[in-house]
Formats: structure tokens, C-alpha cells, sequence
């Protein structure tokens, strides 16, 4: 077929108006203005110092000291070689953040539906009914960046797999290979596990029609192309993915080599992944379900604005607080209700949305109704998690990698990307001629009263059904007394009440489209037209009560969003080499000035981690010492910061005196707690007594005068002069890190191994030398030349099969 502009046109004022759309409900980025993401701001604080070396000597570094004692910068927004489908990302999120990430919402699951065969204009609707799902708009307002890039880039990669399905496998090979790439760029391998259950279960959905239909061999050959698809993908993010894989084994989302806990009693739990109690803290009330339908059905938020006008108002006023206190603290009143410690929102689908989604239950049939459904009840069972133990220990146990991600409610995002899919066949069932009008009216009539009618039973029964009491109104009766607590209770009410009206009226409005198209009142482009403004109204109003121009600040805000305090400035006079251990900042803003023991990352090593929770995080000094804590922020009787400088602190390396085997990772461990690290080192590893067989005699220093200094300090690379008159064996108060540390003596490479559980050590002969510590990752040099041969793979690729379907097309 020859190109014709003509054909494109509306699919190009489509995406314009993604564009106006995005930016119109985030129009502050036009005025200069930057959203407020705490996530991002820690992350910021974390990612400093690379970027500063970046800036400085134009190299990527793929170390950090200012986190955690140090780690690698792999999960902090590293940058890698021939890393050419970043670029293509960049390039599609050309839009101010987060405005970018709402454009890619709407521009993947319209190309989803285009690839399903629906019509452009209803492919539009659905868009904007995902991309304005309340879960999606929220995780943008806390700053789960990463998070919303790996969901956006879902509908494109069941876009190609879909074409592939339907038989077009140049085009579906191309754009499941592009689509899996820009998936894996996201690097939230938690949201692309969730989305491989999805393709599961349409893979299932398609095996099955196939054969009934005996199209068995096609459908074998669609799933060999797509393999050959996912690892072209694969090769092409392979330092990302290399690098993942690497580090993974090392962080806390792998087995501890512990048994017991920092008390000495042993664990409870000991597992290859996370705790389960960790795994599902967050999970979905069965009553929480309907938040899906009915905004603030469980309360909506822990910080909900409910006004002047509130029992909660005038219960703070009777407490005592002025008429300011008072509006402050309705601005932030704790009206969620549910299972779960914290929740920012609802997950909200809409009610407009989830009318559409019964109805199309009646007229939608085949293999699509049954991937979607399936999806969506697979989604919400899993989000269940300790609330249906029997299946979440199931999964945590016997599926692979599943015991690695924490958050189980984070796998409705399959919900949210099934219901507005099929929600949108069901509009699409409603205009052919493949069902009678009596069929559809029927399917009216049943979702109308499913629907409307659960509104109206929730509206009679409320106060039989519900006792609105929270998990913390315990606490909020010890310190406020009952009558606050019922203040509480009376809001969370109203609120429920007013949610489930607004819902029943959209169920009702809803109905009366559908009916006044059956009737023929109304044409097609009317009734998509009136939908999109329904579904508009319905989303975007419950999003702007969570997401809105209060959250955007300055820009300066944000790309700087930490000021150097005089306690910072005192201790940045030092120019020493040490480590800053905060009591008093944030998490990750001492990261952002210094060399610190804090940090803020979902995934630090675990060594490090563990040996955090067992001493540092409970200011154990001789710990903080060997880990060369120079100065201790902490508050005075005032509770005004200050830097307590801690003299005894080890320095950057030191020299021991006798060297010790335990037998067990419990006992090094523990024994860190009276360790005299000064003058002793222990260790346990395997690897560690092969080096070290028999050893320990020799690695003896006799003189006093022998030292070992540090001369030059970058993340990726430490010099050391040493001087002694015996061989003997040093300290770094360095994290060890199995791959990529090099060690040179004099230039010649050579061994360090781990000691006292998480530092590095190696035996120096006597005399004056030069150590050298650089690090310099075999993953990135392997990944970076996979992921070159894998671009010019796809290239090649890319220009053979758009030939080979012109000359198709062209008839030749």
C-alpha cells in the first residue's frame, strides 16, 4: 500500500492532542515549574557525587562512596556504553518531566488498541481512561519515576505481540523487540515480572483458541518469533541487565547468610529473597476492592483534605487549636481505614470505566474477554497478599523470583491496564452489528443494575456493613480522647457517602449514553465524544485531589533541593577522608554533601544492610569506627543539630595485628560488636582462608612506626602509600564488592578479600608501596560490547524486514 499522508493525519492530531493533554494537566512545567517527588529528591541526594564526577572529568563512575559506606552506582541511574535504546527513550520522553511519562501512558495503549483493530477514535478514549487511572497519576506525585516507565512502555510490548499473534510478524517482531527494549531501559524489573504474567496468561488465552481452531503451528511460530524478539531486546540492554544480575545476588533482595537476628535469637524466617512479612506489609483489604469503583469507598488517603466544614475541624477546635491549627491539620486528616500502614490514594479505575467493563462482560466473547478477565482477577488475588495467605505463600514459595519484590498491591497495575481495554471493547461491541439490539439492551440492563445497584446497596447499608474505624485510631484515642476519634469516624462517612453518590450518578449517566444510542438519539461520534468527556471528569477530578499545582515547586527546588546547613559546612572544612553517619537529616541529604553511612535505596547491599541494622542504626561506636565515621551529626538537648567529631575513629586503612577465622557468617557477625578492630581482623568466607591458610602468624606487625596512608581518593579509584618493616596485613574501611574492585601493589594486580563481615583487607609486604583500588567492572566492558553487536543486529533487522514489506506491498 503507498504511503498516503491522508491515512496518518488523525493518528498524528491524536498524538498532538496527547500532547496538549499531558501538558494541560501538568501546566505548571510551562511556567518553569518542577513537581515535587520525594523519591527523587532522595534520589537525587544518592546520585550526586556521580554526577559531579561526571561533570568533572567527563567519565562515568560505577561507584559511590556517598551512600551506605559506598556501592555501586548500577541502581542509581548509571549510564553505559552503546546503550543506544536509552537513546531512543530520551527521545520519546521529550516532554518536561512528569508530563513525559503521562504522554507514553497515552501513546502506549493507544497503539495497544490500534494493534487490537479498534477504531482510532475509541483507541483514543481508551487512552485517556488508562493513562488518567488514578494509581497512575499518583505514583508521578511521589516520584516512582521508574515505576511509571515500565508500566507505560506495557501496552507497546503487548502491541507487538499482538501483531505477531494477528500474523504480521515483520511488524510485531520490530515492535515487540523495540517495545521489550524500552521496557528493560525502565530498570523496574518488578513491574516487567508483573507484565511477563500478563503475556502468560494471553499466551495461555491464544494456546487455547489455537487449538480448537488447529492453528497449532502458526501459533508455535509466533511464540519462537517473539523469544527471538525478547532476545534481541535483551542483548541490547545487556550492561543494564548484566549489571542488575550481578548486583542482585549481593543486595538484600538475595538470601542472608544469616540465621539469626541482631539480638542472637535466631530468625524466624530465613528465605532466598525478602521476608514475607516485608514482602506483603502492603497488602489489599478484601473490602479495599471497591476503592477501584468508589474513590474514597476506604476513606481515600491518610492525609485527606476534608475542610473547614468537617467534624474533624471542629474536633481539633475543641481541643484547643486555632482556627489556622485547625485548617492545617483538615488538610492532612487521617481518613483512610483500610488494611494497609500507608496509602497515599486510592487505586481508583473509575466508575465510568468499570460501568464500561460489566457491560462489555455480556457482549465481548473469545480469547480477548478471557486474557482480560483472567488478568484482572489474577491481579487482584495476588494484590490480596497476607489477606489470602494460602495463594500469596504459594507464589512467595514455588514461583520463581517472586520472593523478590516487595508491595504485592503493586501487581494491580494489570488491573489497570485490563479493565479500560476491555472497557473500550465493550464500546466497540456496542456500535458493529455482531450482537442483536435486544442483546445489547440486556447487557445494559445487567450492568446497569450490578453496578448502580452495589452503589445503592453501600448507600442503605452503610452503618450495617461498616464500622469506619481505622488501624490507628487506637493511638488517636490515647492522645485526642473518643470524641476525636468519632469526629474521624463521621468524616470518613460523609466522605463515603458523597463518593458512592458520585459514583452511582456516573453509573447512571453512564447507562443513559448507551441507552440513548440503542434508542437512536445519538450517533457514535456523539457517544464516544459524551464518554471522554465522562471519563475525563470522573479521573482527573479524583486526581487532582492527590496530584495538582500545589505539588509543583520552583525548579531550582528541585534540581538542588538540599542547602548545605553550617553543620555541613563545618565538617566540609575537613579535607580529610572519612564518613559522615547523620541522626538528624533525611535519609539521602547527607549523600548529597558527604561521604555518608546513610542512604535511601530499596535495594543496598546486604552485608552492609545487616550490619546497618545490627549496630550503626543503634550508634554502635566501635562499628561507626571501623568504618571510619569520622563526625556523628546528632542534636542537642535543644534539638539543634551539631557535629560530634569522633576522634577514634580508624581512618582510611589501618594495619592488624593478628588476623582470626570464625566458623560461621553468625559469629563474624556478632562479633563485630567487641571486636578490638584496631589491632584485629576476622573473617569466615571460603574464599577469604584459602588466601589466608596458615597465614595468620605471618601477617604480624612488630614496629609501631608502620602506616598506611591514603593519597588520592575518587569514587571509582584509591591510592595508598604503605610503609612497614614486616609483611603485614591492612584494613580498608572500604564496602567489599566481589566484582569489579581491581588491587594493585606496586602496579602488579593482586587479591583483597572481605573482613569484619563487610570490609577489605589484604596482606601487604613489608618495605614502601603503592596500593591501588580501581574499579573497573568486567559486566560493563561484556554488556556494552553485546548490547553494540545487538544494535547493529536490530539496524540490519530493522531495514530488512520495512524492504521486505515495501516489496510486499508493492507487489514484487
Amino acid at each position: 500500500m503507498p504511503f498516503s499522508f491522508k491515512r496518518f493525519l488523525p493518528h498524528i492530531l491524536i498524538l498532538l492532542g496527547f500532547v496538549v493533554v499531558s501538558l494541560a494537566y501538568f501546566y505548571p512545567v510551562l511556567q518553569g515549574k518542577a513537581i515535587y517527588q520525594n523519591d527523587i529528591v532522595q534520589f537525587i541526594g544518592m546520585s550526586k557525587q556521580q554526577k559531579d564526577f561526571k561533570a568533572e572529568t567527563g567519565e562515568e563512575t560505577y561507584w559511590t562512596n556517598a551512600a551506605f559506606g559506598g556501592m555501586p552506582t548500577y541502581q542509581l541511574g548509571a549510564r553505559y556504553p552503546h546503550n543506544y535504546i536509552k537513546k531512543l527513550d530520551l527521545a520519546l520522553r521529550f516532554l518536561p518531566r512528569p508530563a513525559d511519562y503521562l504522554f507514553l501512558y497515552l501513546l502506549g495503549f493507544y497503539v495497544l488498541l490500534l494493534a487490537l483493530k479498534v477504531d482510532f477514535k475509541l483507541a483514543a478514549l481508551g487512552a485517556l481512561a488508562f493513562g488518567f487511572s488514578t494509581y497512575l497519576i499518583i505514583i508521578l506525585g511521589v516520584g516512582h519515576n521508574s515505576k511509571a516507565h515500565a508500566i507505560a512502555y506495557m501496552p507497546l510490548v503487548l502491541s507487538g505481540i499482538i501483531l505477531v499473534f494477528r500474523k504480521k510478524y515483520v511488524f510485531g517482531f520490530l515492535l515487540t523487540t523495540v517495545a521489550m527494549g524500552l521496557e528493560l531501559v525502565a530498570n523496574h524489573f518488578q513491574m516487567t515480572y508483573y507484565l511477563m504474567f500478563l503475556v502468560i496468561i494471553l499466551g495461555i488465552a491464544y494456546l487455547v483458541d489455537a487449538y480448537r481452531k488447529k492453528l497449532l503451528p502458526h501459533y508455535f511460530k509466533s511464540v519462537g518469533i517473539m523469544v527471538g524478539a525478547v532476545m534481541l531486546s535483551i542483548a541490547l540492554n545487556a550492561t543494564n541487565i548484566l549489571a542488575t544480575s550481578e548486583y542482585v545476588k549481593e543486595s538484600k533482595r538475595s538470601k542472608s547468610e544469616l540465621t539469626v537476628n541482631a539480638d542472637g535469637s535466631p530468625k524466624e524466617d530465613v528465605s532466598s529473597g525478602l521476608s514475607k512479612d516485608y514482602i506483603t506489609q502492603f497488602s489489599y483489604g478484601f473490602a479495599e476492592t471497591f476503592n477501584l469503583f468508589i474513590p474514597r469507598f476506604m476513606g481515600g488517603g491518610n492525609a485527606e483534605d476534608v475542610g473547614k466544614d468537617s467534624a474533624t475541624y471542629d474536633a481539633f477546635r475543641k481541643l484547643g487549636a486555632t482556627t489556622t491549627q485547625a485548617a492545617q491539620e483538615a488538610k492532612r486528616a487521617p481518613m483512610y481505614w483500610g488494611d494497609q500502614p500507608i496509602v497515599e490514594a486510592p487505586a481508583y479505575v473509575g466508575a465510568v470505566v468499570l460501568f464500561l467493563f460489566v457491560f462489555a462482560l455480556f457482549l465481548v466473547k473469545g480469547r480477548l474477554k478471557w486474557w482480560l478477565v483472567g488478568g484482572t482477577v489474577f491481579s487482584l488475588l495476588l494484590s490480596y497478599g497476607k489477606n489470602l495467605g494460602f495463594l500469596t505463600d504459594f507464589f512467595i514459595d514455588y514461583v520463581p523470583m517472586y520472593n523478590k519484590f516487595r508491595a504485592v498491591t503493586s501487581i494491580q497495575v494489570l488491573l489497570e491496564l485490563c479493565v479500560p481495554l476491555l472497557a473500550v471493547f465493550g464500546l466497540a461491541r456496542l456500535f458493529n452489528d455482531f450482537e442483536s439490539k435486544e442483546e445489547k439492551l440486556k447487557a445494559l440492563k445487567y450492568s446497569t443494575a450490578i453496578t448502580g445497584g452495589l452503589a445503592l446497596v453501600f448507600l442503605l447499608f452503610k452503618s450495617s456493613l461498616f464500622d469506619f474505624v481505622g488501624a490507628n485510631d487506637g493511638f488517636y484515642r490515647q492522645n485526642y480522647g473518643q470524641a476525636f476519634v468519632d469526629a474521624l469516624k463521621d468524616d470518613r462517612k460523609t466522605l463515603f457517602v458523597e463518593d458512592t453518590i458520585r459514583s452511582l450518578v456516573l453509573v447512571l449517566l453512564s447507562a443513559g449514553v448507551i441507552f440513548m444510542f440503542l434508542k437512536g438519539k445519538w450517533r457514535q461520534q456523539v457517544v464516544i465524544g459524551v464518554f471522554a468527556i465522562l471519563i475525563l471528569f470522573d479521573l482527573v477530578g479524583v486526581d487532582r485531589r492527590y496530584v495538582n499545582n500545589d505539588d509543583f515547586v520552583p525548579s531550582i527546588a528541585m534540581s538542588k533541593p538540599f542547602e548545605a546547613t553550617e553543620v555541613d559546612n563545618f565538617i566540609l572544612n575537613d579535607k580529610s577522608y572519612y564518613r559522615v553517619f547523620d541522626l538528624v537529616s533525611g535519609p539521602s541529604k547527607p549523600s548529597y554533601f558527604h561521604n555518608s553511612l546513610n542512604g535511601y535505596n530499596a535495594a543496598e547491599l546486604r552485608r552492609y544492610s545487616e550490619v546497618f541494622n545490627f549496630y550503626v542504626s543503634k550508634n554502635n561506636l566501635n562499628v561507626l569506627n571501623m568504618l571510619n565515621a569520622k563526625y556523628i551529626v546528632a542534636q542537642d538537648e535543644k534539638g539543634n543539630a551539631f557535629p560530634y567529631k569522633n576522634d577514634e575513629a580508624n581512618g582510611a586503612a589501618w594495619f592488624v595485628e593478628s588476623l582470626e577465622k570464625v566458623n560461621s557468617a553468625n559469629e563474624e557477625i556478632l562479633a563485630l560488636d567487641s571486636l578490638d578492630n584496631k589491632n584485629k581482623a576476622i573473617y569466615s568466607s571460603q574464599k577469604a582462608s584459602a588466601a589466608l591458610e596458615n597465614a595468620e602468624s605471618k601477617y604480624v606487625v612488630s614496629d609501631s612506626l608502620s602506616n598506611i596512608e591514603i593519597k588520592e581518593v575518587n569514587p571509582n579509584y584509591l591510592k595508598y602509600q604503605s610503609n612497614n618493616e614486616n609483611d603485614g596485613f591492612a584494613v580498608f574501611s572500604e564496602i567489599y564488592y566481589p566484582h569489579g574492585w581491581k588491587t594493585f601493589i606496586d602496579g602488579e594486580e593482586v587479591d583483597h578479600m572481605r573482613v569484619n563481615y563487610i570490609l577489605r583487607g589484604m596482606p601487604i609486604p613489608k618495605g614502601e608501596h603503592v596500593i591501588e583500588f580501581k574499579f573497573e567492572p568486567d559486566v560493563v566492558k561484556t554488556g556494552s560490547s553485546i548490547s553494540l553487536a545487538g544494535s547493529v543486529l536490530f539496524m540490519l533487522l530493522l531495514v530488512g524486514g520495512l524492504f521486505y514489506e515495501f516489496k510486499k506491498g508493492k507487489g514484487v
